[in-house]
């Protein structure tokens, strides 16, 4: 099984050394850096904006849960959002690339 985790971060600086960390750590076998992500929140009570980088990261169900955990030590925010969306279905070559990579 396979997952797609996203994650957003305070900048390109930060989005570029997430993804390598991951990805040399095998813990995703591809993070893919999405800029200009214009975010409206509610943090301690108040409304916030934010300009932030997406990062969307492929994994398996094996290493799930050190790259949660990852992310967590690496990431500049006190609460990072870590969103798990689990893979039904995919090209199967490319589902095999993911394992593959991740060994």
């Amino acid at each position: 099984m396979f997952s797609l985790v996203l994650t957003t971060v305070k900048n390109q600086v930060e989005a570029r050394r997430l993804a390598e960390k991951l990805v040399s750590e095998k813990l995703a076998a591809c993070v893919s850096v999405l800029p200009n992500v214009n975010s409206t929140y509610r943090w301690h009570g108040k409304t916030e904006r934010a300009k932030e980088v997406m990062l969307v990261a492929k994994t398996s169900a094996k290493k799930l849960d050190r790259l949660i955990h990852r992310i967590k030590e690496l990431h500049s925010y006190e609460i990072p959002e870590v969103l798990v969306l689990r893979v039904e279905r995919g090209l199967p070559e490319y589902l095999k690339w993911i394992e593959e990579s991740l060994k």
